[in-house]
């Protein structure tokens, strides 16, 4: 009966728990609202493998999702890589995992519909302050949580911890990993800025369904808070999508952009946690693309919406440092009448500090315009575009931002730990640009190994009331003599660092479990589990 209790638990915790849905109970109101409201969320508990206990809770939080297009199911499967999954992993080595989803949902309270995952900062930063406070309060034992924050959800994690360290609110974490966050904000191409916000605006009066989809995306509040520029600073006073040619610096949403890095650097990072970053963009200056460089020069085909027209759209990337460039060129020609006749033409150039080149081909967390237009469904010209780009990839989180660092004005510089401040406690910096919050074998193997951490320092049950070591300091051999008739023992070894080195099933051999080892000389930890029950050894290895 005991076997079958047990088989049915462990099938539970594979599958987890069903989705909850949470709502704060701290209100916050955005920079332009009239009132305060609770954001709301949704999370999964997926229980460890090994005793489905929720004891060690590692929480994932998510980032920036218009539509809520990655779901639950979908947090998960990103957390593949090379055939494996970081959330199996971890659920295989007992730790439980908590994806923490951001929906679209209807506020009761005026029932207007919220895009959960492009909502303020701040507001979705008290959901996870709910649910660091309702898994706390679940758990078994007293080991502290672990939070993870991909992208944005980094964002929102370092404000809620910090939150609530200064407001008396007791987190009980221990690790905080964000995970190529944009600390110092985000960057997405003006040149596509100004053209999205042309298609939604500009022709014939402008089009609902673009309309909607830039409103969710370019310019929904945490795009406002996040993106270093942002095509609504630009615009001239009383037109939707004509620029003011004397704003033509980098320059945030108005009383958004400011007022978030304001506050956030004013909170600054979580100090009761240990803080580590993974950025994704290269450590060494690598760039993606040249500045100024064209990406697009096209002619489309309109005839189908209009008779002998065509669109003449060039695209450049930000230009080089000092310079100011023409990013943006729209051009509709008739030729009806024998002639070209120029139905309308939009323009808009960008300017660069003379510190820095432009953003888009800085090093950094890389995305893809193919991805970013995934959502503009239907529209013939958007997938035109998309077919003739010379340069779809952009830096989307620059480097110097996922690493937090405030005394570097120059975006392409390399990463120097003696000149350039990282508040960071330890780091993992590639030295070729990848693709933003993707996991490596690298990248992955530095989180683990922090992760871990801090779970072996911990003595869960007392080693010696089982078993002794036969020696210590050990040389090749591991000798573990227990002192009742144990059949089967798992074990695991531990680095000093809290990399797993070792994890072996071991069977009793004439009242003793021998395990061959090569290690190098130094201190580990032996991790002995019986039927669920954790026994935990320090062990030196010296040859």
């Amino acid at each position: 009966m005991k076997h079958l209790l047990l088989f049915v638990f462990s099938l539970a915790s594979l599958i987890g728990f069903s989705q909850t849905s949470i709502t704060a109970t701290i209100p916050y109101q955005g920079y332009d609202e009239t009132q305060a409201f609770l954001g709301q969320g949704e999370y999964q508990i997926f229980m460890d493998t090994t005793d489905g206990v929720l004891d060690k809770p590692v929480i994932l939080v998510d980032g920036f999702d218009p539509g809520d297009t990655r779901d639950i199911a979908g947090m998960y499967s990103s957390l593949d890589y090379d055939a494996t999954n970081i959330a199996d992993q971890l659920r295989a080595e007992g730790f439980d995992v908590v994806l923490l989803n951001f929906p679209t949902y209807t506020r009761a309270s005026d029932n207007i519909e919220v895009n959960g995952g492009v909502d303020y900062i701040q507001r979705n930063a008290m959901v996870l302050v709910e649910l660091i406070n309702q898994i706390n309060s679940q758990k078994t034992g007293s080991q502290e949580l672990v939070v993870v924050g991909p992208s944005m959800g980094g964002l929102i994690s370092r404000y809620a911890l910090r939150y609530m360290e200064q407001n008396s609110l007791t987190h009980e974490t221990r690790l905080f990993v964000s995970w190529d966050t944009p600390h110092k904000g985000a960057n997405i191409p003006m040149n596509l800025q100004y053209l999205m916000n042309y298609f939604a605006e500009g022709i014939n009066g402008g089009n609902a369904d673009l309309q909607a989809t830039v409103a969710s995306t370019l310019g929904s509040p945490a795009s406002k808070e996040m993106l270093i520029d942002q095509y609504s600073a630009h615009l001239q006073n009383g037109s939707t999508y004509l620029q003011d040619s004397n704003i033509l610096l980098p320059t945030g949403a108005t009383n958004f952009r400011d007022a978030f890095q304001a506050e956030i650097d004013a909170m600054g990072f979580p100090q009761q946690t240990r803080n580590i970053s993974i950025a994704n963009g290269s450590s060494n200056g690598t760039m993606i693309g040249t500045p100024g460089m064209e990406i697009l020069n096209h002619t489309f085909d309109l005839s189908d919406v209009a008779q002998d027209t065509t669109m003449d759209i060039i695209l450049h990337f930000t230009p080089p440092a000092n310079q100011t460039i023409e990013v943006t060129r729209a051009t509709i020609i008739n030729t009806t009448l024998g002639f070209p006749v120029t139905v309308d033409d939009f323009g808009a150039s960008s300017q660069s500090f003379s510190y820095t080149d432009g953003l888009d081909s800085a090093p950094g967390g890389k995305y893809d315009l193919q991805d970013f237009l995934g959502n503009v469904q239907g529209n013939a010209v958007v997938t035109e575009l998309l077919a003739n780009l010379q340069q779809s990839e952009f830096c989307f989180i620059p480097m110097l931002s996922a690493m937090a660092i405030d005394n570097e004005n120059d975006w392409y510089a390399s990463f120097d730990s003696n000149t350039q401040n990282t508040p960071f406690d330890a780091y993992f910096l590639p030295t070729v640009n990848e693709d933003h919050v993707t996991p490596t074998t690298a990248n992955v193997a530095f989180a683990l190994d922090e992760i871990r951490v801090g779970v072996v320092a911990v003595s869960q049950n007392n080693f010696d009331t089982l078993f002794q070591l036969k020696s210590n300091p050990v040389v090749t051999e591991l000798v573990i003599l227990n002192k009742q008739h144990i059949p089967l023992i798992d074990v695991s070894i531990y680095a000093i660092t809290g990399q797993q080195v070792v994890h072996k099933s071991v069977v009793n051999s004439g009242g003793q479990f021998n395990l061959p080892i090569e290690l190098s000389n130094g201190v580990y930890f032996l991790k002995v589990t019986v039927d669920g029950a954790v026994y935990m050894k320090k062990f030196i290895v010296k040859k």
